[in-house]
């Protein structure tokens, strides 16, 4: 090949390998922080609301959250709505809406060891699979133990079990995980 034969294919090389690629953009879509999850419990019925919250407001920093809770009646079911937000924005990011409207990339898990009360999915995301910003709370007998509540980014929600509230096949990734002690009297 001559010199200038490959001066020129050098030069032209990657004109040619740049014109190939995909020019579709890459969105990226962040995580959000969360700093504070709300979990509202109302009789169904009516009634006074009780409330769990869930606050931390230096992330995984050192400080330890700030965990509120709420006592429940025996023998009662509750209709159960969760908030979240970023409260180190300012004014205070409400996360709530964007879960939502990115309901086919979340889903809340529910564990007790409270004996009797069950946690069932109230709300759908737009291919008839669960969330869980909506829920109905059933209580049993009395007694105390502990609820955990798991939103995961991107679960495997047709793996078997998902749609029923089993985070063992969900995969995905933790966006916020906490726990409440329950004392249902």
């Amino acid at each position: 090949m001559k010199p200038k034969a490959l001066i020129l294919s050098l030069f032209l090389l990657p004109l040619i390998w740049t014109s190939c690629k995909k020019d579709d953009p890459v969105i990226v879509e962040e995580e959000e922080l969360i700093t504070t999850l709300v979990y509202s419990l109302t009789p169904d019925g009516g009634g006074e609301t009780t409330t769990f919250r869930f606050q931390d407001l230096d992330g995984e920093g050192v400080g330890l959250p700030v965990v509120t809770v709420g006592d429940l009646k025996a023998n009662t079911t509750y209709e159960g709505s969760i908030s979240l937000s970023n409260e180190l924005e300012s004014p205070a990011e409400d996360i709530t809406p964007e879960v939502q409207e990115e309901s086919l990339d979340h889903q809340f898990f529910f564990t007790s060891s409270v004996p009797g009360l069950s946690i069932s999915y109230n709300d759908k995301d737009t291919n008839d699979n669960p969330l869980g910003l909506k829920t109905l709370l059933s209580t049993g007998d009395a007694g105390q133990g502990t609820i955990s509540i798991i939103l995961k980014h991107l679960p495997k929600k047709t793996a078997a079990g998902v749609a029923d509230g089993d985070i063992t096949n969900a995969g995905g990734e933790s966006d916020i995980e906490v726990s409440f002690d329950i004392n249902v009297e």
